[in-house]
């Protein structure tokens, strides 16, 4: 029996989540759709009641806040984020999820990579909040990079992660003065400097990259940004944010059918989907 799903959010026009979804629905053989909503905040009252007749669906913005007051009870990994990217709607119940750490986790674990290491975090504000709570808790004596205007993103960050972890070994530093007389295990960059499609732009200078030993870096248009390829260059372990979007994909299909994937399925769909990008948004 086909089940609906969809993607909720305002524009998204970019957006990567069905092709994505439909590869992980077939290689389970269920039988499904998944439709693109497009709604602003004042048209979500109304909508919500379409929402709850579909099985599951995923939010992305502006939307991760607004739709709690349209479901029934928050996840353990909702609740610590304040934000909603997925849906679960059983026996009559909508379930609020926050996959994104999941995403994020899972793809660090892909890596190797050590995440209670010396880890540097290149922005804070939305995403990046998120990954610098979860490498905090994971133990990483970590360093927040931010430009002047972001500053108080950052300290607020902090207070949180200090109220999840009093112990949390966590300094705040402007972008122009990283410390590069250290080694990172791991960079992380969570600004959308580099982003399709201002592509020649990197968040940090090449010492940063050469005093990092594995880099991440949020963005997925384009596949390979230029701190990617500067990365890959020195020899770096280096993934980029598609391997987030996936993985949180996966978690998705987990709640709401209980479906697990290997690691060379999840591989091979990352693979599919940056060659996607690519040809939708060449360079």
């Amino acid at each position: 029996m086909e089940r609906k799903y969809a993607i909720l959010g305002e524009s998204l026009k970019h957006t990567m989540s069905p092709p994505i979804h439909k590869e992980l629905f077939e290689l389970k053989n269920r039988e499904f759709s998944y439709e693109i909503i497009e709604v602003t905040p004042n048209e979500l009252a109304e909508k919500s009641k379409y929402l709850n007749t579909l099985a599951g669906y995923n939010i992305t913005i502006p939307h991760k806040m607004g739709i709690i007051q349209h479901i029934d009870r928050l996840d353990e990994s909702a609740k610590r984020y304040n934000s909603v990217n997925c849906v679960d709607n059983k026996n009559g119940e909508r379930v609020g999820y926050n996959t994104d750490s999941v995403g994020f986790l899972e793809t660090i674990r892909a890596m190797k990579v050590n995440l209670s290491g010396n880890v540097l975090l290149i922005g804070c504000g939305g995403v990046g909040r998120m990954m610098a709570i979860e490498a905090a808790l994971a133990g990483a004596k970590l360093t927040i990079a931010v430009l002047e205007s972001d500053m108080e993103l950052a300290k607020q960050a902090v207070k949180e992660i200090l109220q999840f972890k009093a112990d949390a070994d966590v300094r705040i530093v402007l972008n122009t003065q990283i410390p590069i007389d250290t080694t990172y295990d791991l960079l992380m960059n969570a600004c959308p400097v580099g982003m399709y499609p201002k592509v020649d732009a990197c968040p940090v200078q090449d010492a940063v990259i050469a005093a990092s030993d594995a880099v991440f870096d949020v963005i997925y248009n384009p596949g390979e940004t230029q701190l990617l390829k500067k990365a890959k260059e020195m020899g770096k372990n280096a993934s980029g944010g598609m391997a987030m979007l996936v993985w949180q994909a996966v978690k998705a299909h987990e709640i709401w059918d209980g479906d697990s994937y290997t690691d060379g399925e999840v591989a091979d769909i990352i693979a599919m989907m940056q060659k996607q990008v690519a040809v939708d948004f060449p360079i």
